[in-house]
């Protein structure tokens, strides 16, 4: 472990036993908004031929929004959600999964085409009509890259994964659940698997804890999954085969309406770092620090050697919307919803979605 990652750790740990009576600013990693923000806009004139209606669509003419984020070569690699039908309601789109690049991390070249999106093949019953949604990608220790989306039929949620050796093509391995328990979760909703990195000579790849690799993943709560592969997943269950809650919604709070997972957990020595999105219930049981229904980024710690054992939590969140572009478009209750983070340039680059519809950049300091 790095320098630069055992002091942050142990920042954390301090400002997690003491956040009672810690400001906000005392506590965080540092983030603050860049000057340059957003730093990723949709353009309809980017367009390509769709292989399952064989028409050519705008396919980023809505939204670009939820990115994930890795650091190849020294220049930072952004996936990011984009959203093809600007008249269509929410949730009514289809989405597909770009890829831009940038070599100082705010300014980005698209590539033309989408990399990952629905095709004529056996996971389409799984990725269309809705698409593909909210990467999030991992470095493996081969040097591959596995992602981990939402496929989304318009009806159920299914957390998939995919994987690639350039970022550019991907082989997609469909719902990550479908073999486990016989397939008892296939048909549960599933999202925003967050696998546990750690960061090595600068980059963040896939950490294995005790021979296997973990990941937090949920929406309304949080689960912990294993997989020997990273392609492939099984949730922890209780003795009565249901998912265990290893962090819940915190009535009265700024996430009291649910928590899910933001980018790759961090491991460290003092415990494993989740970064994740809280959002603010509407009437009984909301939060008086943020808006109702407002997501904001908070950050719990978990135990370094059993992922399911809960240390803390962050009481205050550490992003929340505040710029013009972050409180409008598709979500106007206001959207900072993280999901990028990378090492790059001895600092954290940390990229969400703005209101689900543009990408936003928050940067560490001094860490």
């Amino acid at each position: 472990m790095t320098k630069a990652l055992k002091n942050s750790s142990r920042i954390i740990l301090i400002a997690l036993v003491l956040c009672s009576c810690a400001s906000q600013e005392q506590w965080l990693l540092g983030f603050t908004k860049t000057d340059i923000n957003p730093v990723l806009t949709a353009d309809p004139s980017y367009t390509f031929i769709c292989p399952v209606s064989g028409d050519t669509v705008a396919w980023q003419q809505a939204d670009v929004f939820n990115p994930g984020a890795i650091v190849r070569n020294d220049t930072v690699f952004m996936l990011f959600r984009a959203e093809d039908d600007p008249d269509a309601i929410l949730g009514g789109r289809t989405s597909r999964i770009g890829l831009a690049y940038s070599t100082d991390g705010i300014q980005f070249t698209k590539y033309p085409n989408p990399v990952l999106y629905p095709k004529n093949d056996d996971l389409q019953q799984w990725d269309y009509p809705g698409g593909v949604e909210d990467p999030r990608v991992v470095e493996m220790a081969d040097g591959g890259y596995i992602m981990l989306y939402t496929s989304w039929d318009t009806k159920i949620a299914r957390l998939s994964s995919a994987y690639s050796t350039d970022l550019k093509t991907w082989d997609k391995y469909g719902p990550v659940f479908r073999e486990a328990y016989d397939g008892q979760f296939n048909e549960v909703w599933s999202k925003s698997g967050a696998m546990v990195t750690e960061l090595v000579d600068g980059r963040l790849k896939a950490k294995r804890i005790n021979g296997k690799y973990y990941m937090y993943w949920g929406e309304l709560f949080v689960n912990v999954a294993s997989s020997e592969d990273g392609l492939r997943w099984e949730p922890m269950v209780d003795n009565k085969g249901e998912l265990i809650k290893v962090f819940e919604p915190t009535l009265y709070d700024f996430d009291s309406h649910l928590v899910e997972p933001g980018p790759p957990a961090l491991y460290t020595d003092q415990g494993i770092l989740l970064l994740y999105n809280g959002k603010n219930l509407s009437g009984e049981g909301a939060g008086q620090q943020t808006p109702e229904g407002t997501y904001c980024g908070g950050q719990v710690l978990f135990d370094s050697q059993d992922p399911t054992h809960f240390i803390a939590r962050l009481e205050s969140p550490f992003i929340c919307p505040s710029l013009p572009h972050e409180i409008s478009g598709q979500y106007k209750a206001g959207t900072t919803f993280i999901e990028g983070l990378v090492y790059f340039k001895d600092q954290w680059f940390l990229y969400y979605g703005t209101a689900d519809s543009m990408v936003g950049l928050a940067i560490s300091e001094g860490l």
